[in-house]
């Protein structure tokens, strides 16, 4: 892709970003996310391969359709209370539209379906965008109407998403599924916690960005697409494969780890909220989700090609760490420690 086009997409897409986060108007913060969506095709169908146009034009038909519930929600809301306010959103079936209309743009199940098929037709830096940088603004919108918004349908909508999240990604061989499958899962747990304890779940959304930029940056770098390439990644690159170990252990959830923070204070909130079946049904969930991590950090660093190969023999060159990958991995596993002091900031 030409260099100055790039510029302008992702220039575009900082700006329709910055646009809703930091709108106040209905209006203001559809229009920001319209210039996000349509920043977003063309580094998705860059290759111009098939399968890269399809997953564009499914995006982009998903996406048309969530932005105009969105605008519709807000346009029923200030019909019935004369208030454009992101904040002001009082009216329930305003409320349940909009609900619906965010769980459609992040990919929250039931309205998930388009999500894996999207990521998997992608570049691995694309899908890097799609799973962080494009949930952000969705998430912020949450965020400001948690207060109006229906606890027991966030909480169905998420234990939902932990659910399919982890089973659906059980028999997967692509990484990029695997990553999306990762995504809805994590998202359940920012949606149960998001009524009772909003700057929690932007807290769970920031780790998680930061340990999915690293395995996206990680399998970028190795040039992984699949778990057949992961299984001889290890002989070229050790360094990277236990970068890889780590932080998918991390996105896990297991306690030494960073992951482990945020699931660690939203089970200690829906147990003060007397959610404890809650909490206790979304952890046995994510026990599927720690499988698949399992699995991919299994073929990372555990098995070893056969020696009997038919494919030709590659160098032994170590590549070299990328300081943005060597910075996030430090940061993904090692944040634990510091987590009174996030604690208190949140």
């Amino acid at each position: 892709m030409n260099p100055q086009a790039k510029l302008v997409f992702v220039t575009s897409l900082l700006m329709g970003t910055t646009i809703t986060i930091s709108s106040n108007h209905w209006i203001m913060a559809w229009t920001g996310l319209e210039i996000n969506t349509l920043a977003i095709l063309p580094l998705i169908s860059k290759s111009h391969h098939p399968r890269a146009i399809e997953a564009a034009t499914k995006y982009f038909l998903v996406q048309a359709t969530a932005s105009t519930l969105v605008l519709f929600s807000s346009m029923t809301n200030a019909w019935y209370t004369g208030q454009w306010d992101i904040t002001q959103l009082t009216h329930p079936t305003s409320s349940l539209i909009l609900t619906a209309a965010i769980s459609m743009k992040l990919g929250l199940a039931p309205f998930h379906f388009w999500f894996p098929e999207v990521l998997q037709g992608s570049p691995l830096t694309t899908g890097l965008l799609l799973s962080t940088a494009m949930k952000f603004p969705p998430i912020t919108l949450l965020y400001m109407t948690s207060q109006s918004l229906n606890p027991a349908l966030l909480t169905t909508l998420a234990l939902l998403s932990v659910a399919l999240g982890g089973w659906m990604g059980l028999n997967q061989t692509q990484t990029r599924k695997i990553m999306a499958f990762s995504s809805i899962a994590h998202l359940g747990w920012m949606t149960i916690i998001l009524t009772y304890y909003p700057k929690l779940t932007l807290l769970s959304f920031y780790l998680y960005a930061m340990m999915t930029a690293t395995v996206f940056l990680t399998l970028n770098s190795m040039k992984v697409l699949k778990l057949s390439t992961l299984m001889t990644a290890w002989t070229k690159a050790p360094s990277l494969s236990t970068i890889l170990l780590l932080t998918l252990l991390s996105l896990a959830g297991l306690p030494p780890m960073t992951g482990f923070l945020p699931k660690w204070l939203i089970i200690q909130e829906l147990t003060k909220q007397d959610m404890a079946p809650a909490a206790m049904i979304i952890s046995l969930l994510s026990l599927l989700g720690l499988f698949f991590y399992l699995r991919l950090a299994y073929c990372a660093t555990i098995t070893l090609p056969p020696h009997t190969t038919n494919h030709m023999k590659q160098w032994h060159i170590d590549k070299p760490i990328n300081s943005s990958i060597a910075v996030l991995a430090t940061l993904s596993i090692m944040l634990l420690p510091v987590s009174p002091m996030l604690a208190t900031i949140v």
